[in-house]
């Protein structure tokens, strides 16, 4: 699980910072999945090393422009492309409305099926692999963080173990690995999970924004690998966040504290805090690191790899 950050900024874009967009490259089934779409979101895409192509879930936080005037456009580019397969879109219950407006008055049709999908708190989707679930957040208009929590997998496969027991190899082994139980063409009948190392656990990434600070987000990001949290504003101009109802870098940390993540990244910038300021996006990275340490901001193209928690396997002796 990579993520890349496509547009960190607040509002408007500006020369080093595109609006909001996040991809989630899943490489072991050569998907990404992007979290919201800002305007210039598919030229962003040109300029990194995702592929349009690739994209299979689209998931939108809330209906502000900065998060959305990009969906269409990309989609239109992608069918352009070439592109025929099938994009899930997830988002608030007006997103399907706004979609169908897009396409009515530009009397565009997509080249591929679209299904658009309302959300409520909750589980949102699941497959084999993954589970993805929203909560609310505190917003001006209705907002959505979302989680995406991997499953857990089975521990490495003892493939010597396997051979010195005389198992042929084939379509057996992956039983074995799966944990299942097996008769043998002998007549034996051979416990999985006797073969497999101790089960990885699964990575959890969350994100929330726009938002204050609040429980649902507390309650969202419990233990997860790493949180993505909007930081619109400095600690000094918490009147303004209050006001507006988006984060400071102090609320995004704290935050990370109470939930327990092991890694907080900062996005949603807003412009005041550009070079040449009084204050500067390093004076927000600070304030955020004296609650929580393991924060650091995300700029445009910028890519974070997910790490996988160690596992300790036990080997019996004798």
């Amino acid at each position: 699980m990579e993520i890349t950050f496509l547009g960190t900024s607040s509002g408007v874009p500006t020369r080093g910072r595109n609006v909001s967009s996040i991809g989630l490259k899943l490489p072991q089934r050569a998907e990404v999945w992007l979290f919201d779409c800002g305007e210039g979101t598919q030229h962003q895409l040109l300029r990194s090393d995702l592929k349009s192509s690739q994209i299979r879930r689209i998931f939108i936080t809330h209906m502000h422009g900065d998060h959305i005037f990009g969906l269409v456009g990309l989609l239109a580019s992608c069918g352009l492309a070439g592109d025929n397969h099938r994009v899930d879109i997830y988002g608030p219950a007006d997103l399907q409305g706004y979609i169908k407006a897009c396409l009515r008055y530009s009397q565009m049709r997509f080249a591929f099926p679209v299904e658009v999908h309302p959300v409520s708190p909750g589980l949102v989707y699941e497959d084999g692999e993954f589970q993805v679930t929203c909560a609310p957040l505190k917003h001006r208009v209705p907002a959505f963080g979302y989680r995406v929590g991997e499953r857990e997998r089975a521990g490495e496969f003892n493939v010597a173990k396997a051979q010195a027991l005389g198992i042929p190899p084939g379509p057996v082994y992956g039983q074995l690995k799966r944990g299942e139980t097996v008769t043998l063409p002998d007549g034996r009948v051979i416990d999985g999970r006797e073969f497999c190392g101790s089960p990885q656990p699964g990575r959890h990434f969350v994100y929330c924004t726009d938002t204050i600070y609040c429980d649902q987000a507390v309650a969202l990001a419990q233990g997860a690998d790493v949180l993505v949290h909007e930081a619109t504003f400095a600690h000094q101009d918490a009147a303004l966040a209050f006001e507006r109802l988006h984060s400071t870098s102090t609320m995004a940390a704290q935050v990370a504290l109470a939930a327990g993540v092991k890694q907080l990244i900062l996005t949603h910038f807003s412009p005041r805090y550009a070079p040449g300021n009084p204050l500067q996006l390093s004076d927000l990275l600070a304030e955020a690191q004296a609650i929580f340490p393991n924060t650091v901001l995300a700029s445009d193209f910028f890519t974070y790899s997910i790490p996988r928690a160690q596992t300790t396997t036990t080997v019996p002796v004798g």
